[in-house]
């Protein structure tokens, strides 16, 4: 199919802008501060700047700027960790260009944690053989983060930000991006035309049952692309966080209990108190993710446990409460102290390696659409994502996007092509885009001829959604099977035809459709990879 809405769909307004970015986490608020100042841009986020996998983001950003430590041995740790799948141009990009865009961070005042001489606290994590990942607000670094761009995209003229948007469709002509349709506040339809296009939308945490990322994490923009041609790759390879929070209720958005509690000297021990990684791999309790949770789902099958935990008594309240004072707190909330109590926890769903194909540059294969963040497949995490990488692939391959978009357009003005004239637009929270920029809109069915018209009615979303959800968790988990796969795949199928024979114009029925298109390519791309590597593990 492929548009969402449908062709008596009613259009309010329409907008023109240079460069739209969907997706308000650090990827797209990064991409916006590095498009050129005389550029109109704007940030599209379907709730605020405060509901992203960004701002839920603990552990840190990994950067070889430590004294003892060199972008080629950040480089090796990336592609070991990656299972030989990575693309070596991307992390070589990746590591070198990523300390620069850290100190930028330190210019613009992020608040990084530092220590007693000044200089950067250094943590380590999974996977890494040095400490290079720094970090701020002990473990909030994604929230401080986000706090600081986000006050400064405020102050830029040239940026307008519109909450509450929700993305239905990518539109394109002639194989080149045009622009979007979204619904703003769960109310009217708009179309926003532009020629670049930057899709930071974040992951897919919501196709499971329980997951590290926020309730939007719906996949939107990677089934928008799909639906519009775009190429997606690698998205058998997801990542499942060793050490989620357990929690009996499962409340579907799990807390995580970042790595860097083990970099720190936590111990993964099973209900009788025993460690279980030290046979498993040199680094142990600091193996690769996708090695620890698959040892954990062993553990967990031999003893029939819900949950292992980790144990960092070791470390004194004191310590635990300045260094993480946000799972300190929040394992309290679940009546844990950990300076005297183990911290149960269990493997979740947590990150997307692959997604809509991009070159070094953002660019994917349809002209003027780009990607980022979670949302994209740069090649740079392989087969399993290092840990502390997601944040810094974010940085560097948003700064590049909106660099390649900058020459782009500068390449097309010295051709005498007339820009669009430029406006000013504020910085608008929660608001419209600005009247000055809107103009009548067209019937639908008079522009786009292959949108289809479809009988109006409404499902039950939860229902399906809690399906699909199942389905997944049963069967695309840590460890997986043939059988299982092609069950999922089947029933997914099913699903995806019944949402797709009718139309609801709510924000319910465009996610769940999104879900149920992103599940079926997860589980086709798995059922088609016969061999297991990295985080895609299989079984007969």
């Amino acid at each position: 199919m492929r548009y969402a809405i449908n062709r008596d769909t009613s259009i309010a307004k329409v907008f023109e802008y240079d460069v739209i970015i969907v997706g308000a986490g650090l990827a797209g608020l990064y991409a916006a501060l590095n498009v050129d100042k005389n550029l109109r841009c704007i940030i599209l986020a379907k709730e605020n700047m405060d509901c992203s996998s960004s701002w839920l983001a603990q552990g840190g950003i990994a950067a070889a700027i430590n004294h003892d430590d060199t972008p080629q041995l950040h480089f090796d740790d990336t592609i070991r960790a990656g299972a030989g799948q990575c693309n070596m141009e991307a992390v070589s990009i990746l590591v070198n260009e990523g300390p620069g865009d850290v100190e930028t961070l330190v210019k613009l005042k992020v608040p990084f944690d530092m220590d007693e001489y000044g200089e950067f606290h250094f943590t380590r994590e999974g996977g890494h053989n040095k400490r290079r990942v720094v970090h701020a607000g002990g473990d909030a670094t994604g929230r401080e983060t986000i706090r600081a761009l986000s006050n400064i995209v405020a102050e830029r003229g040239n940026i307008t930000f519109s909450g509450h948007t929700c993305l239905f469709d990518i539109l394109t002509d002639d194989g080149k991006v045009t622009g979007v349709v979204v619904r703003y506040r769960d109310s009217e339809f708009h179309i926003i035309h532009a020629c670049n296009v930057i899709i930071a939308t974040g992951g897919i945490g919501q196709l499971y049952k329980s997951s590290t990322n926020p309730p939007v994490a719906t996949g939107d923009g990677i089934a928008a692309a799909m639906r519009a041609g775009a190429e997606i790759t690698d998205v058998e390879f997801i990542q499942f966080h060793p050490t989620g929070l357990w929690d009996e209720e499962r409340r579907g958005s799990e807390f995580l209990v970042s790595e860097a509690v083990r970099g720190e000297g936590g111990l993964l021990v099973n209900s009788d108190g025993k460690r279980f990684m030290l046979d498993k791999h040199e680094l142990a309790e600091l193996a690769p993710r996708d090695i620890v949770s698959r040892a954990i789902v062993r553990e967990l099958d031999l003893s029939a446990a819900s949950h292992v935990y980790i144990d960092i008594t070791s470390k004194s309240e004191d310590f635990l409460k300045t260094r993480f004072p946000t799972i300190f707190n929040e394992c309290l909330n679940h009546g844990v102290n950990m300076a005297y109590d183990k911290i149960p926890v269990t493997p979740i769903q947590h990150y997307l390696m692959g997604g809509i194909k991009t070159d070094t540059d953002g660019c994917t294969s349809i002209h003027g659409l780009y990607a980022c963040g979670e949302a994209a497949s740069t090649g740079v995490h392989g087969a399993n994502r290092l840990a502390s990488n997601s944040m810094l692939e974010c940085l560097v391959f948003g700064r590049r996007a909106a660099l390649h978009i900058n020459r782009s357009i500068s390449a097309s003005a010295s051709t005498g092509a007339s820009p669009p004239a430029l406006s000013t637009p504020s910085f608008l929270n929660l608001s419209p885009h600005p009247d000055s920029l809107s103009m009548p809109a067209p019937p639908l069915s008079s522009v786009f001829t292959s949108i289809l018209a479809r009988p109006h009615a409404v499902l039950d979303y939860a229902a399906i959604r809690a399906t699909i959800q199942k389905l997944m968790s049963d069967y695309c988990y840590v460890i997986r099977s043939v059988k299982g796969l092609e069950y999922a795949l089947e029933q997914i199928g099913i699903l995806l035809a019944e949402i797709e024979s009718v139309y609801d114009d709510s924000n319910e029925y465009v996610e769940t459709l999104n879900i149920a298109t992103v599940a079926q390519s997860i589980a086709h791309a798995a059922f088609g990879r016969s061999e297991s590597i990295g985080s895609h593990y299989i079984e007969e």
